[in-house]
Order: structure tokens, then sequence, then C-alpha cells
């Protein structure tokens, strides 16, 4: 019972975490964040709700009444969402970027890291329970 439970809260995680890779997907972190601005642009709360994985995480939290490694979970979310956004801020509202910065953002990443959240995730659900 408690192996079924485990094994359908770590596929429903998957199940959203696939979901978020495939809308946010790009050659380089500038590619994620102008597909991230194109749903930001139209509306904050349209962009919150695309990102259910961090929903998963604050009733996930609560389920196992505060399990620190669902809090981990929970953080590691919400770091990522802030940082989306303040992302979004700084290049396409303010559009003040540094020369690093902008090399950062240009920089081509590894097809791999945008599923390393597949790994990482499940191990913090299934130390939670």
């Amino acid at each position: 019972m408690l192996n079924e439970v485990i094994l359908n809260y770590i596929l429903l995680f998957i199940i959203l975490e696939i979901y978020e890779i495939s809308w946010q997907k790009a050659p380089s972190i500038m590619g994620m964040l102008i597909r991230m601005n194109k749903h930001y642009s139209k509306n904050i709360l349209l962009f919150l709700i695309m990102h259910p994985t961090f929903y998963f995480a604050v009733g996930f939290v609560m389920l196992t009444n505060y399990a620190p490694s669902a809090m981990i979970l929970l953080f590691v979310k919400t770091f990522d969402i802030a940082t989306k956004i303040l992302l979004i801020e700084q290049v396409f509202k303010k559009r003040e970027l540094s020369q690093e910065l902008s090399l950062i953002l240009l920089a081509p990443i590894n097809s791999f890291l945008p599923y390393l959240g597949l790994l990482f995730y499940p191990i913090l659900i299934l130390l939670a329970i």
C-alpha cells in the first residue's frame, strides 16, 4: 500500500515536471526566458499556473507534515520560480543586463540539463514519505 502511494506521488510529479520541461525547453537559458516571457507578459497568474510542480510541492509539504526533504523540494521550486521572474524582469522589462550575464544567458546548455529535476526531485519525494 505504501509503495503504491510513493509510486503514485513520484509518477504524478514526473508527469508534471515533464509538462514544465516541454514548454520551457530551449537551446539556451535566454531561449528558455523568451518562451517563459510569452506567458509572463500575458499574465503573471498564467505564468504561475504553468508551474504545477510548485503546487504539488506545497501540497506535498502539508501531506508529509513538513518533512525536511519535502521542505527542500518546496524551497527549490520556490527559488526556481523566483529566479525566473527576476531574470524575466531584468532582461525584458528593465532591459538592464551586464555583459557577463548576457554571455551566460546566451551560452548553449546541455540538452540533459532540463531533465536534472527528474533525477533529483523524486529522491526528495521518496525521502519525505
